[in-house]
């Protein structure tokens, strides 16, 4: 993993020396993608920054790379795992000056032109000058693993692999696209299939297209755009189930050899679940001892992911450490900050900030590791969400129908109201699809939907969050060869292959013991635990006089998208209760845009702000469930016969409405409703009386009220005294 940076001028003119200082700014702000080496070069009318992360070739590994005619320079982060292959490709008068596993593409853009990725495999993002053709290439590899962003004009353009260097340039427009994220329907987390162009969320900046090459004219600016890569979209008629099994274990096993290559110390990020479970399995089986990590929350210590992640770990002969995240567990707002400015997006939440902390203890755990194998992406295109849409083939297509009509009335709403009582009128031809999808296919449709949201969510956060502990992240199920096998899977097949990720589970899933190999799948930290999860960001969003949300509701653009009052009124509803209400993760997003919105207006830098303490881990040996119980199961601070009292700057208050406040201080803490037993409760809280004869005299059952309890007496919103 490296750091990118680079400016040019488009009007034939060549940078001066000003652009310097520019280029060691780009440097400074990347220096955590890269903190192995740096190199700058400004010539002529190009500059360029480069950080490294060193994974192969540590010694030999420098850039820029130069062509052996001196006509070609390049920068590039990530890996090309087939290197070798593709150098045994090349005339036999080209002689490699270098290990490095990237000089191979100067030669293979020699010959071949805007082909030149045709045949290359891995997670790139590639900035090339042809000094003799006065041309820059800019080039990300087919998932868009690897970043890249730009902002140009009509004289120039800057770019940088993280957005925040883009704002190191005063001619970079400093503003957060508030209707641009409003209007996007994953931020809301509605039913919809993903938006076909990615967001960015900040004014004039760009994003280089996956599986895309761009050739701007350093002498006027023209631009040639080259998609070099798409999903397939003939299906294989003629293979059966057995031919597309046996392929895709052969091509997982060669995927996770080429990841697990590396000079320097690899990790691996373990949930317990079949995806992480077969990565560690194939390499664990190339040879040498891999580190895994995994989070023990709340929530994975009740899903059992801790505890199946323990368990295999031991069975593979792994190290496991166990990253404690406890039950009061409450980052900073000064921590989220950060992480948000790191993450550089709205949907910044509490998986991200769980793999933000397992990426910073793995690092400081073992100081020499520089890469993490991941599990990630293998749900998107192996069905591994079937069974949460639709209960079984049938009703999830039928739901993935529905979400691919409400995607299509989106993109012409004046036609919605052709929809009735469960059928359209419109033909396929009049209900244009805003995505080009093929018509008629819904799960192609759909399949379409998850490579956008892969670029869009998981492979953008799974770069941010390991390039911010100085680690690259690698994803061994985007090799596009897997992704283009399940795709050509026929109609007819697919109940067989793409349910509950079965061509995954018998591909490879007898090289794991079946307690993991048929382990039904099960979200990073939602299901019986999601409260603790939502908890934590209720505690975020209310912490130091509920910072954070003051500061996003006065940032710049807030106050013409976002009411204020029912921010403040939906936050203090959460108080008080745990919830598994979805509706935590979009109050967080909105606020998460309000802060954007503020940070990018006077951009920090990054080792300014404090990341916290680094979490700590379970002790070797101990059981997740066992030897945890007292963490998780704190026993409250009160019991029935003790007699609750409020502090003197509590209160109780109504609004004569039938909504009851209860505040402290004079900020609300918690909003109750009329007749709500809690309420009751608290009403006849004298000061006097033991919370058993408070109980008794509201005629509620003490478990009725007890999450609600919990909360107020470890909030010293009440206290027990006698």
């Amino acid at each position: 993993m490296c750091g990118l940076a680079g400016i040019a001028r488009l009007d034939g003119r060549n940078l001066g020396p000003e652009t310097d200082a520019l280029l060691r700014h780009l440097a400074d702000i990347l220096d955590h993608r890269g903190p192995d080496e740096r190199e700058l070069l400004r010539d002529g009318p190009v500059g360029l920054a480069f950080t490294r992360l060193s994974l192969v070739d540590p010694a030999d590994g420098t850039q820029p790379l130069v062509s052996d005619d001196g006509n070609l320079v390049l920068i590039a982060n990530g890996e090309i795992y087939n290197h070798k292959e593709l150098a045994a490709s090349l005339p036999s008068d080209v002689k490699l000056k270098t290990g490095s596993d990237c000089e191979v593409l100067l030669y293979l853009y020699r010959r071949h032109g805007l082909d030149f990725l045709r045949d290359v495999r891995g997670m790139f993002a590639v900035i090339l000058w042809d000094r003799a053709a006065g041309q820059l290439v800019l080039a990300r590899d087919r998932f868009g693993i690897k970043p890249l962003y730009y902002h140009r004009d009509a004289g120039r353009i800057i770019l940088s692999s993280e957005i925040k260097g883009l704002f190191a340039d005063p001619a970079t427009p400093r503003r957060f696209l508030w209707e641009e994220a409003l209007t996007t329907p994953s931020v809301a987390a509605a039913p919809r299939f993903s938006s076909p162009e990615m967001r960015t969320w900040f004014e004039g900046v760009e994003s280089v297209p996956a599986a895309t090459i761009l050739r701007i004219d350093l002498n006027g600016g023209r631009t040639t755009r080259h998609r070099y890569w798409e999903l397939p979209a003939e299906r294989d008629e003629t293979s059966e189930a057995d031919f597309f099994v046996e392929r895709y274990g052969e091509i997982l096993r060669e995927s996770v050899r080429e990841c697990a290559t590396a000079d320097t110390e690899l990790g691996l990020f373990l949930s317990g679940g079949i995806d992480s479970a077969i990565v560690l399995a194939l390499a664990r089986a190339e040879g040498g001892e891999i580190h895994s990590f995994t989070a023990l929350s709340g929530g994975t210590r009740l899903n059992g992911d801790s505890e199946n992640a323990h368990w295999l770990a031991g069975e593979l002969g792994a190290p496991n450490h166990q990253v404690v995240f406890g039950p009061d567990h409450v980052p900073t707002p000064e921590e989220w900050t950060r992480l948000l400015w790191l993450t550089e997006t709205p949907l910044t939440g509490v998986e991200i900030y769980y793999k933000h902390e397992l990426h910073r203890f793995a690092r400081s755990e073992r100081p020499e590791l520089r890469g993490m194998l991941l599990g990630a992406a293998s749900d998107e295109f192996n069905g591994g969400y079937s069974d949460n849409i639709g209960g079984d083939w049938d009703r999830f297509l039928a739901n993935l129908e529905g979400m691919d009509r409400e995607t299509r009335f989106d993109g012409r709403p004046e036609l919605r109201h052709w929809w009735s009582g469960g059928e359209s009128f419109l033909s396929e031809r009049m209900l244009r699809d805003p995505r080009g999808a093929r018509g008629g296919d819904a799960y192609r449709a759909y399949v379409e939907s998850e490579y956008r949201k892969i670029q869009q969510y998981n492979v953008w956060h799974e770069d941010r969050t390991a390039a911010g502990s100085g680690i690259e992240a690698r994803v061994p199920f985007l090799d596009h060869r897997l992704v283009e096998l399940t795709a050509s899977i026929p109609d007819r097949l697919r109940p067989r292959l793409l349910w509950d990720k079965r061509i995954l589970r018998d591909g490879v899933g007898s090289l794991l013991p079946e307690r993991i190999a048929e382990r039904p799948k099960g979200p990073f930290f939602y299901g019986p635990g999601t409260h603790y999860a939502y908890r934590m960001l209720v505690n975020l969003l209310r912490a130091d006089d509920h910072e954070l949300i003051e500061r996003a509701l006065a940032a710049p653009g807030a106050g013409d998208h976002l009411d204020a009052v029912a921010i403040r009124r939906q936050l203090a509803r959460f108080a008080g209760r745990d919830t598994d209400s979805a509706s935590v993760e979009l109050l967080m997003r909105i606020v998460n845009m309000g802060l954007l919105s503020d940070l990018v207006a006077s951009p920090p830098r990054l080792e300014d702000l404090s990341a916290g303490p680094l979490r700590i881990s379970l002790p070797a040996g101990q059981d997740p469930v066992a030897d945890t119980e007292d963490l998780f199961a704190k026993p409250p601070a009160y019991d029935l016969d003790g007699i609750p009292t409020t502090g003197d700057d509590v209160l109780l208050l109504t609004d004569g409405e039938g909504t009851w406040y209860l505040t402290d201080q004079g900020q609300i803490e918690f909003v109750l409703e009329e007749e709500t037993p809690i309420l009751t409760v608290l009403r006849l809280v004298d000061g006097e009386s033991t919370l058993a004869a408070v109980l008794a005299e509201a005629g509620v059952a003490f478990e009725d009220v007890k999450p609600e309890l919990d909360t107020l007496f470890e909030q010293r919103l009440l206290a027990s005294a006698g």
